[in-house]
């Protein structure tokens, strides 16, 4: 990142910490994560031999060849929370590869709520991919460019769902917001439970421009690091409709329903200067804008 728009983020950081101390306001961001080992709260999903493991579970690492990938899923299945991981992404040249963590349900109709991180080659910046999926319809990707390197220090990716929005964070900085518009007509997950899952695997017939980048197999293997493995959701089995503690968790509290005005002045920052793609202003895919996207404020 070139040193202008580095002095861009520093000053709007400052000027948002100035503006908070000002107005005393504390806003409604997440409850500090907890650092929890791996074991806790997941368990691998597939190329067991592919993950590896430090100080005692705290910390793994996925690894890429061009045999296999990994992932791994939370052991239990939730009905709205906060879901958080730190994640140092795969350094170097990354192209074709693809670091996901996303929640999903268990059927064809499901519900899927991805981060989904696309590797590019060296020194050009990560593409961040977000998407909410429901009832098995997406369609709703948005993509930006992270404003730091990935791939140097852990960064904290993490998801709050309740009844009345899903917020999407990075270092508790929300960039995309999704709000339950079911009076408009637009499904919004709400009772179906998801696993949360996370995996390292080769997408390059789509993932870096389009597929035109591919996999370089002589840089092999690819390795992403996992810390922090926070869960605080409501548990449920995968058939349960509905969520036993609905209005008794922190996520689910008044402050939770919406943004403050700090989130949103933060989310409109990261759209005007890091949105590369928006399916709200797709007009080839959308002649006519979704009717969310003015609910999300995303147009």
């Amino acid at each position: 990142m070139d040193q202008k728009r580095w002095e861009g983020v520093w000053a709007y950081a400052y000027v948002m910490v100035v503006a908070l101390i000002i107005s005393g306001v504390t806003g409604a961001a997440p409850k500090k994560a907890v650092a929890v080992p791996f074991g806790k709260n997941y368990m691998p999903t597939w190329a067991l031999d592919q993950i590896k493991y430090f100080n005692g579970g705290s910390n793994i690492q996925l690894s890429l060849d061009k045999y296999t990938g990994t992932g791994f899923q939370s052991r239990g299945s939730y009905l709205f929370g906060h879901f958080e991981m730190q994640i140092k992404m795969v350094a170097g040249d990354s192209a074709g590869t693809v670091t996901a963590f996303y929640l999903t349900s268990q059927n064809e109709q499901h519900d899927e709520i991805d981060f989904e991180f696309l590797g590019n080659r060296t020194v050009q910046p990560y593409i961040l991919q977000t998407n909410v999926f429901t009832g098995g319809k997406g369609d709703r990707e948005q993509r930006i460019y992270l404003w730091f390197d990935p791939t140097k220090e852990f960064h904290s990716y993490s998801v709050l769902w309740n009844m009345y929005q899903i917020v999407f964070f990075v270092d508790n900085i929300p960039i995309r917001v999704f709000k339950n518009s079911k009076h408009l007509g637009v499904r919004f997950p709400f009772n179906q439970p998801m696993k949360i899952y996370s995996s390292l695997w080769n997408a390059d017939d789509w993932a870096t421009r389009g597929g035109l980048e591919k996999t370089d197999w002589s840089k092999a293997p690819f390795v992403a690091n996992y810390r922090n493995f926070h869960i605080d959701g409501c548990e449920s089995s995968v058939n349960a409709k509905y969520c036993a503690s609905q209005g008794k968790r922190w996520w689910d509290q008044k402050q939770y329903r919406d943004l403050d005005d700090h989130q949103w002045r933060s989310l409109k920052w990261v759209r005007r200067r890091y949105t590369i793609y928006n399916y709200c202003t797709d007009r080839k895919r959308f002649p006519k804008m979704p009717v969310e996207c003015r609910r999300d404020r995303d147009a």
